[in-house]
Protein backbone atom coordinates (compact mmCIF):
# COMPACT_ATOMS: atom_id res chain seq x y z
CA UNK A 1 0.00 0.00 0.00
CA UNK A 2 2.33 3.03 -1.38
CA UNK A 3 1.37 6.43 -0.90
CA UNK A 4 -0.38 6.93 -4.08
CA UNK A 5 -2.86 4.54 -2.20
CA UNK A 6 -4.09 7.40 0.08
CA UNK A 7 -7.11 9.04 -0.81
CA UNK A 8 -7.18 12.98 -0.77
CA UNK A 9 -5.24 15.52 0.47
CA UNK A 10 -2.35 15.09 -2.55
CA UNK A 11 -0.84 18.56 -1.26
CA UNK A 12 -0.41 17.55 2.09
CA UNK A 13 0.86 13.74 1.50
CA UNK A 14 3.12 15.75 -1.31
CA UNK A 15 4.37 18.32 1.50
CA UNK A 16 5.21 15.48 4.17
CA UNK A 17 6.95 13.13 1.23
CA UNK A 18 9.79 16.76 0.62
CA UNK A 19 10.16 16.75 4.04
CA UNK A 20 11.30 13.24 4.26
CA UNK A 21 13.18 13.78 0.71
CA UNK A 22 15.25 16.49 1.99
CA UNK A 23 15.57 15.28 5.72
CA UNK A 24 14.06 17.70 6.52
CA UNK A 25 11.06 15.59 8.78
CA UNK A 26 10.13 17.27 11.96
CA UNK A 27 10.43 15.32 15.57
CA UNK A 28 6.35 15.69 16.47
CA UNK A 29 3.86 16.13 14.18
CA UNK A 30 0.40 16.42 15.23
CA UNK A 31 -2.00 15.54 12.46
CA UNK A 32 -5.08 17.12 12.44
CA UNK A 33 -8.34 16.08 10.44
CA UNK A 34 -11.79 14.70 10.74
CA UNK A 35 -12.07 11.16 12.09
CA UNK A 36 -11.89 8.57 9.26
CA UNK A 37 -10.23 10.85 7.73
CA UNK A 38 -7.08 9.18 7.39
CA UNK A 39 -4.72 10.17 10.26
CA UNK A 40 -3.49 7.14 11.51
CA UNK A 41 -3.61 5.30 8.08
CA UNK A 42 -1.12 8.14 6.97
CA UNK A 43 0.99 8.60 10.22
CA UNK A 44 1.86 4.31 9.59
CA UNK A 45 2.61 5.13 5.83
CA UNK A 46 5.53 7.63 6.76
CA UNK A 47 6.68 5.36 9.42
CA UNK A 48 6.73 2.78 6.73
CA UNK A 49 8.40 4.95 4.52
CA UNK A 50 10.70 6.34 7.24
CA UNK A 51 11.89 2.77 8.26
CA UNK A 52 11.80 0.68 5.04
CA UNK A 53 14.20 -1.74 4.34
CA UNK A 54 13.75 -1.40 0.29
CA UNK A 55 12.93 2.46 -0.24
CA UNK A 56 11.65 2.99 -3.67
CA UNK A 57 10.51 6.53 -5.18
CA UNK A 58 7.75 7.31 -7.06
CA UNK A 59 7.17 10.93 -8.16
CA UNK A 60 10.47 11.78 -7.43
CA UNK A 61 9.99 11.27 -3.97
CA UNK A 62 10.40 8.96 -0.92
CA UNK A 63 8.12 5.83 -0.90
CA UNK A 64 7.97 2.65 0.79
CA UNK A 65 7.64 -1.25 -0.84
CA UNK A 66 5.15 -2.43 1.64
CA UNK A 67 6.68 -6.15 1.64
CA UNK A 68 9.67 -5.81 3.61
CA UNK A 69 9.49 -6.80 7.22
CA UNK A 70 9.75 -3.54 8.21
CA UNK A 71 7.13 -2.26 6.10
CA UNK A 72 4.79 -5.83 6.82
CA UNK A 73 5.21 -5.55 10.42
CA UNK A 74 4.14 -1.73 10.49
CA UNK A 75 1.24 -2.74 8.75
CA UNK A 76 0.06 -5.08 11.30
CA UNK A 77 -1.09 -1.91 13.58
CA UNK A 78 -3.34 -1.14 10.69
CA UNK A 79 -6.44 -2.03 12.26
CA UNK A 80 -6.38 0.12 15.42
CA UNK A 81 -10.02 -1.22 16.62
CA UNK A 82 -9.56 -4.69 16.72
CA UNK A 83 -5.83 -4.39 18.13
CA UNK A 84 -7.83 -2.66 21.06
CA UNK A 85 -10.26 -4.74 21.79
CA UNK A 86 -7.43 -7.41 22.32
CA UNK A 87 -5.51 -5.54 24.30
CA UNK A 88 -8.33 -5.22 26.46
CA UNK A 89 -9.56 -8.28 26.69
CA UNK A 90 -6.21 -9.63 27.40
CA UNK A 91 -5.42 -6.69 30.34
CA UNK A 92 -8.89 -7.68 31.85
CA UNK A 93 -7.55 -11.36 32.21
CA UNK A 94 -4.68 -10.40 34.46
CA UNK A 95 -4.74 -10.25 38.41
CA UNK A 96 -6.88 -7.21 39.89
CA UNK A 97 -3.52 -6.17 40.84
CA UNK A 98 -1.50 -6.39 37.70
CA UNK A 99 -4.22 -5.34 35.76
CA UNK A 100 -4.41 -1.91 37.60
CA UNK A 101 -0.77 -1.36 36.29
CA UNK A 102 -1.07 -2.50 32.83
CA UNK A 103 -1.48 0.49 30.01
CA UNK A 104 -3.02 -0.22 26.79
CA UNK A 105 -0.05 -0.02 23.65
CA UNK A 106 -0.36 -1.53 20.36
CA UNK A 107 3.10 -3.06 19.04
CA UNK A 108 3.56 -4.91 15.78
CA UNK A 109 6.92 -3.61 15.54
CA UNK A 110 9.82 -3.03 18.52
CA UNK A 111 10.54 0.50 17.25
CA UNK A 112 7.18 1.68 16.33
CA UNK A 113 4.87 1.73 19.44
CA UNK A 114 0.98 3.28 19.02
CA UNK A 115 -0.49 4.41 22.44
CA UNK A 116 -4.43 4.92 21.86
CA UNK A 117 -6.57 6.06 24.79
CA UNK A 118 -6.40 4.09 28.01
CA UNK A 119 -10.71 2.67 29.03
CA UNK A 120 -12.45 3.21 30.76
CA UNK A 121 -11.75 6.91 30.90
CA UNK A 122 -10.32 7.09 27.38
CA UNK A 123 -7.67 9.27 27.99
CA UNK A 124 -3.44 8.77 27.60
CA UNK A 125 -2.58 8.69 30.62
CA UNK A 126 0.93 9.36 32.86
CA UNK A 127 2.16 5.55 32.48
CA UNK A 128 1.51 5.36 29.01
CA UNK A 129 3.54 8.60 28.15
CA UNK A 130 6.11 7.39 30.91
CA UNK A 131 6.74 4.03 28.21
CA UNK A 132 7.76 6.71 25.89
CA UNK A 133 10.23 8.43 27.99
CA UNK A 134 11.48 5.16 28.78
CA UNK A 135 12.18 4.04 25.26
CA UNK A 136 12.97 7.19 22.96
CA UNK A 137 16.47 7.66 24.07
CA UNK A 138 17.64 4.62 23.33
CA UNK A 139 18.66 4.20 19.33
CA UNK A 140 15.95 1.78 17.38
CA UNK A 141 17.08 -1.72 17.01
CA UNK A 142 15.49 -2.76 13.70
CA UNK A 143 14.92 0.43 12.12
CA UNK A 144 16.61 3.91 10.82
CA UNK A 145 13.54 5.87 13.29
CA UNK A 146 11.88 5.34 16.15
CA UNK A 147 8.27 6.09 15.68
CA UNK A 148 5.50 6.91 18.57
CA UNK A 149 1.65 7.56 17.73
CA UNK A 150 -0.60 8.97 20.40
CA UNK A 151 -4.05 8.23 18.35
CA UNK A 152 -5.77 10.99 20.34
CA UNK A 153 -5.13 14.57 21.74
CA UNK A 154 -7.05 13.63 25.19
CA UNK A 155 -4.20 13.68 27.73
CA UNK A 156 -4.38 13.22 31.79
CA UNK A 157 -2.57 17.16 32.56
CA UNK A 158 0.73 15.48 34.18
CA UNK A 159 0.60 13.19 30.94
CA UNK A 160 0.44 16.40 28.54
CA UNK A 161 2.80 18.05 31.16
CA UNK A 162 4.98 14.80 30.78
CA UNK A 163 5.18 14.55 27.20
CA UNK A 164 6.14 18.20 26.75
CA UNK A 165 9.34 17.89 28.41
CA UNK A 166 10.47 15.08 25.92
CA UNK A 167 9.22 17.46 22.87
CA UNK A 168 11.57 20.08 24.41
CA UNK A 169 14.55 17.57 23.34
CA UNK A 170 13.47 14.65 21.02
CA UNK A 171 16.65 12.32 20.25
CA UNK A 172 17.26 12.94 16.32
CA UNK A 173 16.33 9.42 15.63
CA UNK A 174 12.96 9.39 16.95
CA UNK A 175 9.18 10.56 15.68
CA UNK A 176 6.08 11.70 17.35
CA UNK A 177 2.87 11.55 15.58
CA UNK A 178 -0.07 13.31 17.72
CA UNK A 179 -3.41 12.57 16.29
CA UNK A 180 -6.32 14.63 16.56
CA UNK A 181 -9.85 16.17 15.29
CA UNK A 182 -8.67 19.48 16.43
CA UNK A 183 -5.54 20.89 16.70
CA UNK A 184 -6.86 23.22 19.63
CA UNK A 185 -6.82 20.66 21.84
CA UNK A 186 -3.43 20.37 22.36
CA UNK A 187 -1.36 22.78 25.05
CA UNK A 188 -0.28 25.66 23.43
CA UNK A 189 3.04 24.71 24.33
CA UNK A 190 2.88 21.13 23.05
CA UNK A 191 1.49 22.92 19.58
CA UNK A 192 4.42 25.36 19.32
CA UNK A 193 6.87 22.50 19.23
CA UNK A 194 5.38 20.45 17.13
CA UNK A 195 4.34 20.91 13.26
CA UNK A 196 0.84 21.19 12.51
CA UNK A 197 -0.08 19.35 9.03
CA UNK A 198 -4.04 19.84 8.53
CA UNK A 199 -5.84 17.28 6.66
CA UNK A 200 -8.89 18.75 5.09
CA UNK A 201 -12.23 16.76 3.79
CA UNK A 202 -13.09 15.32 1.05
CA UNK A 203 -15.59 16.43 -1.26
CA UNK A 204 -18.74 14.57 -1.64
CA UNK A 205 -18.16 13.37 -5.36
CA UNK A 206 -14.64 12.30 -3.91
CA UNK A 207 -16.56 10.14 -1.42
CA UNK A 208 -19.16 8.66 -4.08
CA UNK A 209 -16.36 7.59 -6.49
CA UNK A 210 -13.96 5.98 -3.50
CA UNK A 211 -17.29 4.04 -2.33
CA UNK A 212 -18.67 2.86 -6.07
CA UNK A 213 -14.98 0.86 -6.16
CA UNK A 214 -15.08 -0.27 -2.30
CA UNK A 215 -18.82 -0.96 -1.93
CA UNK A 216 -20.13 -1.60 -4.92
CA UNK A 217 -23.11 -3.83 -3.48
CA UNK A 218 -24.95 -0.26 -2.70
CA UNK A 219 -26.59 1.09 -4.91
CA UNK A 220 -25.97 4.70 -6.37
CA UNK A 221 -28.36 6.68 -3.47
CA UNK A 222 -26.96 4.95 -1.15
CA UNK A 223 -23.24 5.90 -2.06
CA UNK A 224 -24.86 9.23 -2.44
CA UNK A 225 -26.57 9.33 0.97
CA UNK A 226 -23.05 7.81 2.80
CA UNK A 227 -20.93 10.25 1.19
CA UNK A 228 -22.98 13.09 2.92
CA UNK A 229 -23.01 11.82 6.16
CA UNK A 230 -19.68 10.80 6.01
CA UNK A 231 -18.57 14.28 6.24
CA UNK A 232 -15.91 14.24 3.74
CA UNK A 233 -13.99 11.59 5.50
CA UNK A 234 -13.75 7.86 3.94
CA UNK A 235 -12.92 6.07 7.10
CA UNK A 236 -15.81 6.91 8.37
CA UNK A 237 -17.84 6.12 4.78
CA UNK A 238 -16.34 2.92 4.43
CA UNK A 239 -17.10 1.20 7.58
CA UNK A 240 -20.62 3.07 7.60
CA UNK A 241 -23.16 0.72 8.66
CA UNK A 242 -25.94 1.86 6.16
CA UNK A 243 -28.74 -0.63 7.73
CA UNK A 244 -28.64 0.55 11.01
CA UNK A 245 -28.52 4.05 9.87
CA UNK A 246 -31.93 3.64 8.20
CA UNK A 247 -33.45 2.14 10.91
CA UNK A 248 -32.61 4.76 13.44
CA UNK A 249 -33.89 6.87 10.84
CA UNK A 250 -37.37 5.33 10.50
CA UNK A 251 -37.61 5.67 14.39
CA UNK A 252 -36.22 9.43 14.23
CA UNK A 253 -38.92 9.98 11.27
CA UNK A 254 -41.72 8.61 13.16
CA UNK A 255 -40.93 10.76 16.63
CA UNK A 256 -40.45 13.79 14.65
CA UNK A 257 -44.06 13.32 12.33
CA UNK A 258 -45.83 12.79 16.27
CA UNK A 259 -44.05 15.95 17.40
CA UNK A 260 -45.03 17.93 14.20
CA UNK A 261 -48.40 17.05 13.51
CA UNK A 262 -49.82 14.82 17.09
CA UNK A 263 -52.42 12.48 16.33
CA UNK A 264 -52.31 8.78 17.49
CA UNK A 265 -49.08 7.96 19.61
CA UNK A 266 -49.25 4.30 19.32
CA UNK A 267 -46.64 3.93 16.16
CA UNK A 268 -44.37 6.24 18.69
CA UNK A 269 -44.58 4.29 21.89
CA UNK A 270 -44.08 1.13 19.15
CA UNK A 271 -40.88 2.40 18.30
CA UNK A 272 -39.46 3.83 21.12
CA UNK A 273 -39.84 1.15 23.59
CA UNK A 274 -37.49 -0.45 21.78
CA UNK A 275 -35.07 1.42 23.78
CA UNK A 276 -33.85 -0.36 26.64
CA UNK A 277 -31.12 -0.14 29.34
CA UNK A 278 -27.71 -1.64 28.96
CA UNK A 279 -25.01 -1.19 26.46
CA UNK A 280 -26.35 -2.02 23.45
CA UNK A 281 -29.52 0.44 24.33
CA UNK A 282 -27.27 3.05 24.46
CA UNK A 283 -25.30 2.71 21.48
CA UNK A 284 -29.34 2.68 19.67
CA UNK A 285 -30.03 5.68 21.56
CA UNK A 286 -26.94 7.76 20.61
CA UNK A 287 -27.52 6.36 16.93
CA UNK A 288 -30.80 7.79 16.99
CA UNK A 289 -30.22 11.59 18.72
CA UNK A 290 -27.40 11.78 15.92
CA UNK A 291 -30.33 10.93 13.41
CA UNK A 292 -32.10 13.13 14.69
CA UNK A 293 -29.78 15.73 14.52
CA UNK A 294 -28.83 14.88 11.19
CA UNK A 295 -32.89 15.56 9.96
CA UNK A 296 -33.37 18.55 11.96
CA UNK A 297 -30.20 20.01 10.11
CA UNK A 298 -32.12 18.99 6.94
CA UNK A 299 -35.13 20.70 8.01
CA UNK A 300 -33.01 23.88 8.90
CA UNK A 301 -31.27 23.73 5.40
CA UNK A 302 -34.36 23.32 3.52
CA UNK A 303 -36.49 26.67 5.30
CA UNK A 304 -33.05 28.62 4.80
CA UNK A 305 -33.26 27.87 0.87
CA UNK A 306 -30.24 26.07 0.65
CA UNK A 307 -31.59 22.58 -0.18
CA UNK A 308 -28.21 22.13 -2.09
CA UNK A 309 -27.24 21.06 1.86
CA UNK A 310 -29.81 18.53 2.50
CA UNK A 311 -27.41 14.95 3.41
CA UNK A 312 -30.30 12.59 3.67
CA UNK A 313 -31.00 13.47 0.09
CA UNK A 314 -32.77 9.40 -0.46
CA UNK A 315 -35.80 11.15 1.37
CA UNK A 316 -35.69 14.59 0.69
CA UNK A 317 -39.74 14.48 -0.53
CA UNK A 318 -40.69 13.50 3.18
CA UNK A 319 -38.59 16.02 4.73
CA UNK A 320 -39.67 18.79 2.49
CA UNK A 321 -43.08 17.63 3.85
CA UNK A 322 -41.99 17.96 7.58
CA UNK A 323 -39.88 21.32 6.85
CA UNK A 324 -43.47 23.03 5.36
CA UNK A 325 -44.46 22.33 9.44
CA UNK A 326 -41.18 23.30 11.12
CA UNK A 327 -40.19 26.54 11.12
CA UNK A 328 -36.94 28.36 12.80
CA UNK A 329 -38.02 28.60 15.98
CA UNK A 330 -39.12 25.16 16.54
CA UNK A 331 -36.23 23.49 15.17
CA UNK A 332 -34.23 25.65 17.63
CA UNK A 333 -36.48 24.17 19.87
CA UNK A 334 -36.28 20.92 19.41
CA UNK A 335 -32.38 20.65 18.93
CA UNK A 336 -32.37 22.24 22.86
CA UNK A 337 -35.00 19.22 23.73
CA UNK A 338 -32.58 17.17 22.30
CA UNK A 339 -29.60 18.35 24.26
CA UNK A 340 -31.70 17.67 27.60
CA UNK A 341 -32.08 13.96 26.10
CA UNK A 342 -28.61 13.78 26.20
CA UNK A 343 -28.29 14.88 29.42
CA UNK A 344 -30.70 12.34 30.22
CA UNK A 345 -29.05 9.55 29.26
CA UNK A 346 -25.57 10.14 30.91
CA UNK A 347 -27.67 10.19 34.27
CA UNK A 348 -29.40 7.00 33.13
CA UNK A 349 -33.00 8.31 32.70
CA UNK A 350 -35.31 5.92 31.14
CA UNK A 351 -34.70 5.92 27.51
CA UNK A 352 -38.16 5.05 26.23
CA UNK A 353 -39.86 8.09 28.42
CA UNK A 354 -36.97 10.59 27.68
CA UNK A 355 -38.27 10.09 23.69
CA UNK A 356 -41.34 10.53 24.24
CA UNK A 357 -41.22 13.35 26.62
CA UNK A 358 -39.56 14.98 23.74
CA UNK A 359 -42.01 14.60 20.72
CA UNK A 360 -44.67 15.00 23.05
CA UNK A 361 -43.22 18.26 24.52
CA UNK A 362 -42.52 19.56 20.86
CA UNK A 363 -46.62 19.03 19.36
CA UNK A 364 -48.10 22.09 18.29
CA UNK A 365 -51.28 22.45 19.45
Amino acid sequence: MPFSDFHGNPAVVHRLRDMLARNRFPQAVILAGPEGSGKYTLALMLAQAMNCLEPIQTEGLPDFCGKCANCTRIAQSQDLDTLSAEAVETRESLRETDKKETRLFIQTHPDVLVIPPDPPQLVIKMDQVRRVIETIYFRPGEARERVYIFTTSAFMKEAANSLLKVLEEPPEFATIFLLTENAGEFLPTIRSRSTIITLAPLSVSEVEQYLAQQRPEWKTPQRALVARLSDGALGKARTFDIAVYVAARAHALTILNVALRGGDHSELFKATETYRAGAEGREKTDNLLKTIYSLLQDLLFLNSGTPDLVRNTDIIGELKKLAEAADFSWIATAADRLNDVERGMRRNLLRSLSLDAFATALERG
